[in-house]
């Protein structure tokens, strides 16, 4: 999960039974260099979380990240983006069956690719 979001949001995944690992936990924090936390999602084959657009046009650029969240929902609380997660993550795992890029904003989920 990107620096832009909370360190609780991965612990509320956690929570659900899923793995998450925040920049917080890599060993240079949240000044983990962009590239590097690409290569960290590839090794532990990860899904990267982010509000960064960046990301997006390097998955569509390269397909890097493999499997990329892209959270749009503009400014909102930390608690109403655990609630938007809380209430999406079943639909959010199911959907990478269907693609690799999912988007979540603040009316749902939208599959890209």
């Amino acid at each position: 999960m990107d620096a832009q979001l909370p360190r609780r949001l991965a612990r509320l995944i956690e929570a659900a039974n899923h793995d998450a690992v925040h920049t917080l936990d890599l060993p240079l924090r949240n000044v983990t260099p962009d590239d590097q936390i690409v290569d960290f999602c590839a090794r532990e084959d990860r899904v990267l979380i982010t509000k960064d657009l960046e990301f997006a046009d390097s998955f569509f650029l390269r397909r890097e990240p493999a499997r990329l969240i892209l959270v749009l929902t503009g400014n909102v609380s930390n608690k109403e983006l655990e609630r938007l997660f809380q209430a999406n993550l079943p639909k959010i795992v199911a959907a990478f069956d269907f693609g690799a890029l999912i988007e979540l904003d603040r009316y749902g989920l939208t599959i890209r690719a």
